[in-house]
């Protein structure tokens, strides 16, 4: 059996890697290494894949988060709300900005931020809601986008997991993650399941002034060369890593449905087993895995982490203490009362292999180590 890996890219690189290499052969050949046609070619690529009017490369998801804020005039001490169980990328942004980060609790079942938090949370200095779209699955849209339309919000969609997810609104119709607020962000870590060779992010906007804004603020503030309007960052994706992505996303369906089979797999041998539940999918998303996360009893996490390891196993904890308690953020003195699902969770969540290349003798070894695991602790 070949060596279990909670990402397996090396495998994943082996079936593209002559048209991998040819496509960086041709930006080094080029030497447009900065903005070069690549660039282009994958944004205008992303853009018809999403059905979405504006795409922005960057250089990583955490600057995509950080222009998309800065694009929207927001004034220090303005808050955003944003959920507790999630990355710390999210919010570290928005105090990084001089904003506020205020963190509501999320739903036990999808692990999405709670429409139900958000509306608790509002006061007359919210500005944005920030919805996570965690582990690959969209959050409840229609709720957050009614909420931000009643209390003129802006919605920025964390799209860092989720890239090729489908929502479907209550009234049929259907949108790719990260096009439905006014901003997605995108991140192209790589072991996110649209992955570079290296950093490399996005900002997806259908606004036009949104647009030439995120744009100006990514490029030194300039919208004509040398005459800068804003203060901006220097933020971009470089030509080798937009050839790239620009090949991988030619098989980015593909490889969702390989995480998609590898979770139905998992879903079947764990279904009906005390101690374990398998993820909730909502009635109103896609799922794409970008994790497949187990939640347990809370005496049997760390147990089931360590049983995994001995034998082989990656396995990890996504996430092991929430935001509102993380040391950085202390000085907001929230209120442990407020998040009973995230703190629950913390303690129950594991994350299994999740990646293109699992097999099937694969998946039958990790599965029948778990089910020895929970016999041997009933």
């Amino acid at each position: 059996m070949k060596e279990i890996r909670m990402v397996d890219l090396n495998g994943q690189h082996q079936k593209i890697h002559t048209l991998i290499n040819n496509s960086i052969e041709g930006v080094i050949n080029s030497t447009a290494f900065i903005n070069g046609p690549e660039v282009k070619n994958f944004q205008k690529s992303l853009e018809n894949y999403l059905n979405a009017k504006h795409v922005i490369p960057c250089g990583n998801g955490t600057d995509a988060l950080q222009i998309s804020l800065m694009s929207l005039c927001l004034r220090p001490g303005d808050e955003i709300i944003t959920s507790d169980f999630t990355f710390i990328a999210t919010s570290e942004v928005i105090a990084f900005l001089g904003l506020k980060p205020v963190f509501v609790d999320v739903e036990p079942g999808s692990f999405n931020i709670s429409p139900d938090s958000i509306k608790k949370s509002l006061s007359p200095k919210t500005k944005v809601i920030v919805p996570v779209h965690l582990f690959g699955q969209c959050a409840n849209m229609d709720e957050i986008l009614n909420i931000a339309k009643e209390n003129n919000l802006f919605v920025i969609e964390d799209t860092a997991q989720a890239l090729g997810a489908e929502y479907s609104f209550s009234d049929g119709t259907k949108a790719r993650a990260g096009t439905m607020g006014d901003i997605g962000t995108v991140s192209f870590f790589p072991s996110k399941n649209l992955g570079a060779y290296g950093d490399g992010g996005a900002i997806i906007t259908n606004n036009d002034d949104l647009a030439t804004k995120i744009r100006s603020i990514g490029n030194h503030g300039m919208e004509k060369r040398y005459y800068h309007n804003r203060i901006g960052v220097n933020s971009r994706l470089d030509s080798i890593q937009a050839a790239i992505l620009n090949v991988k996303l030619k098989y980015l369906d593909e490889y969702n449905q390989s995480r998609q089979k590898a979770a139905a797999f998992y879903d079947k041998a764990f279904r009906n087993l005390d101690g374990i539940t398998i993820p909730h999918r909502t009635n109103s998303s896609t799922h794409i895995f970008h994790q497949y996360t187990l939640t347990t009893e809370p005496e049997l996490r760390d147990p089931l982490n360590a049983w995994l390891a001995q034998k082989g196993i990656p396995s990890m904890i996504y996430y092991p203490v929430p935001l509102h308690q993380q040391k950085v953020f202390s000085n907001y003195g929230y209120n442990n009362k407020k998040f009973q699902v995230t703190g629950s969770l913390s303690r129950r969540v594991i994350s299994l292999p999740m990646h293109t290349e699992l097999d099937k003798e694969q998946l039958d070894y990790i599965v029948s180590h778990i089910i020895t695991f929970l016999n041997n602790h009933k």
